[in-house]
């Protein structure tokens, strides 16, 4: 019943939504070729699934994505264990985090061009920044957050590393971890377009600056609801991942 509703309620979203951008279209002063109208958008995304190229270069964005993020969640869940565990040694690497953190990935940009030429590595690396510091500092918190009883239980159990921290330490902390990790992967999504808008030849990024130099508002438009619609497909991948993990973990 609720699955239905949930639904019913996405659908009826969608077509005020879609009244609306019609709504505006009719009633503005925009040019059709400045602001498409969404017959125009459904058209050339049906022009984009004929000719393959929707296909062609979101296979190269997940690609990128993929690398960049999975990377990023693995190196940044484990040092943030060792961080986490060892909370004397994190004092003294945490001023470093938090001037590197509140940086935005593309202000590197330049450097990475210099330093990774142009291609699949820019993107790569302006995703793994993206998501690096969400996951670690999640994980720091989370581990260093655990409390004492869990460890003197686990004491009493005869419970020691490395079975320590597969047993005790992952499953306890891994809730406040998957919040970062969900975080991470909005913020890496967002930055893994800004990253293919610069020396990428395919991708979704690349495609919207394809668009945009050929004046083709209605393509444009069109791919950022495939990049809208992607970003929710992994959101929501994520959250059943999420779930099987901490039923395997018997968190839930």
């Amino acid at each position: 019943m609720k699955a239905i509703l949930s639904i019913k309620t996405i659908i009826i979203s969608f077509i005020v939504f879609i009244a609306l951008w019609q709504l505006i279209f009719i009633t503005s002063n925009f040019n059709e070729a400045l602001f498409p109208s969404p017959l125009n958008v459904w058209n050339a995304l049906v022009e984009m699934v004929r000719d393959g190229s929707v296909f062609e270069n979101t296979v190269a964005s997940m690609y990128r994505f993929a690398l960049g993020y999975i990377s990023a969640v693995i190196l940044s869940v484990f040092l943030g264990l060792i961080l986490g565990w060892f909370k004397g040694l994190f004092k003294y690497v945490n001023p470093i985090v938090q001037l590197l953190r509140p940086i935005s990935p593309m202000a590197w940009m330049p450097f990475i061009v210099l330093w990774f030429g142009i291609g699949d590595t820019p993107a790569v690396v302006i995703i793994f920044i993206a998501a690096f510091f969400p996951v670690l500092l999640s994980t720091v918190s989370a581990v260093g957050g655990i409390d004492d009883i869990y460890f003197k239980v686990s004491k009493n159990f005869g419970i020691k590393q490395p079975h320590i921290l597969w047993k005790v330490v992952l499953p306890t902390a891994f809730p406040q971890i998957a919040n970062g990790i969900h975080l991470a992967l909005g913020s890496a999504w967002i930055f893994l377009v800004a990253g293919e808008m610069v020396g990428s030849q395919s991708g979704l990024g690349y495609l919207i600056i394809d668009s945009r130099n050929n004046l083709r508002a209605d393509v444009l438009l069109a791919t950022i609801i495939v990049i809208g619609i992607i970003g929710l497909l992994l959101d929501t991948v994520l959250k059943k991942a999420e779930k099987f993990i901490l039923k395997l973990w018997g968190v839930v």
